[in-house]
């Protein structure tokens, strides 16, 4: 049996949370309102983070608490008054980016387990063995980093964890820091406060940027698409399911997602698609591109490779990024009576079209037109629900059950 990395999920809130924990997470990341590099989630504190924890210990899933914040002197009363009352929350580890908040957490929580973020840009042993030395227990490397310098990071910090982000959104600055929103809009990405600007649209005219040594090859690319519609900062997402069994074999301890800002959906989807990879990597098989065609229904941006192969092969070669896409409907709240179940509208859902229901193992059991009906809030039969709307959902499978999401 392969060594199996841990799947590490987002919560940046409850109905992620729950996302997360059904589809196969084996551990979430998650924060208070405030404090970590996503500030913008409601989070979780007080009752509602002991709640979480309780949860997810529930379901055999770890929780690590970001407070990944780059802080500035006015910030550290409150990272304290954090820290004091973590432990009595029961998470599992702290995530952390600054030595100097690795250094009050030593103080004031030193039975938390410290894990540094990808922010700290970790890209050498020298690196490792420093944060060894300050209590680190886990090291989240740099995402500029190869497949090759990765393995010969973990073959060389014997003792040391390691993680990897595997999929979501990218960022053009050296491991997320980036001056954008602050400088365009007084909102710093490295206090949690990120505008995302790189995914603006602007205003600007066609263009291909060659370098001067580099004749013919086109370094950036400004592609018109109507007024305001370049957003020529924006890189790829990153997609590394492919290489699940190759993190196995090098012994990466853990494999984690990006998106604390996306909807409970995304994270559904992403979530099982990884925890059937993991789980393929055990049963010594492999489901090929299929995990890329279902990953690519709750993609906003093209799927790459990122840094990841080295050579400037960024991007996963012949396969379409416009494959057909069936987006997310519903989610399945809770029973309605006589195998009915509520559901809460995410997208037009026609009662003439074939539906998927989203189980974990990437199995995805349809319901065809005719053998189900949809009704409003009003217990009145309908042809379609809207988006926002709380409908009630008839039909006979028994697969469908609380938090499960369906496509149509």
């Amino acid at each position: 049996m392969p060594h199996l990395p841990e799947l590490l999920a987002p919560a940046g809130d409850r109905e992620q949370l729950d996302a997360a924990l059904r589809y196969g997470a084996d551990a979430v990341y998650l924060g208070g309102p405030a404090l970590n590099l996503r500030a913008g989630t409601r989070g979780f504190s007080g009752d509602a983070l002991i709640s979480a924890v309780r949860d997810a210990h529930a379901r055999n899933a770890a929780v690590y608490y970001c407070l990944n914040v780059l802080p500035r002197e006015e910030h550290l009363p409150a990272i304290i008054d954090e820290l004091e009352r973590l432990p009595d929350a029961g998470v599992d580890a702290l995530i952390v980016a600054d030595p100097g908040v690795v250094l009050l957490a030593r103080r004031h929580c030193p039975s938390l387990p410290l894990h540094l973020s990808t922010q700290a840009n970790t890209a050498n042993s020298a690196a490792v063995a420093f944060w060894r030395d300050m209590g680190v227990t886990r090291v989240n490397l740099a995402r500029e980093l190869d497949m090759r310098t990765m393995r010969r990071l973990v073959e060389s910090s014997p003792g040391m964890e390691f993680e990897a982000f595997v999929h979501g959104a990218q960022c053009l600055a050296l491991s997320g820091r980036c001056l954008l929103s602050a400088w365009l809009n007084n909102r710093s990405a490295n206090l949690g406060a990120c505008t995302h600007p790189c995914r603006f649209e602007y205003k600007g005219v066609a263009l291909a940027v060659e370098e001067k040594t580099r004749p013919g090859e086109v370094a950036w690319e400004v592609v018109e698409d109507g007024p305001f519609h370049s957003s020529f900062w924006a890189p790829q997402d990153l997609c590394l399911v492919r290489y699940a069994h190759w993190f196995a074999r090098v012994g990466m301890a853990a494999l984690k997602v990006e998106g604390r800002m996306k909807s409970g959906g995304y994270v559904a989807q992403v979530v099982d698609v990884y925890r059937t990879a993991i789980d393929d990597v055990a049963r010594r098989t492999s489901r090929g591109d299929d995990y890329i065609f279902e990953l690519l229904n709750c993609a906003s941006r093209p799927l790459t490779t990122g840094f990841f192969l080295g050579g400037g092969r960024r991007c996963h070669r012949g396969l379409p990024h416009d494959a057909v896409r069936h987006p997310l409907v519903a989610r399945v709240e809770e029973p309605a009576g006589d195998g009915a179940w509520h559901v809460s509208v995410r997208s037009p859902w026609k009662a003439t079209s074939i539906a998927e229901v989203l189980l974990p193992g990437m199995r995805r059991p349809e319901l065809l037109p005719g053998t189900y009906r949809l009704e409003n809030h009003r217990g009145e039969t309908v042809d379609r629900l809207h988006p926002g709307m709380a409908g009630v959902l008839h039909c006979a499978s028994a697969d469908i059950g609380p938090g499960i999401y369906i496509r149509a």
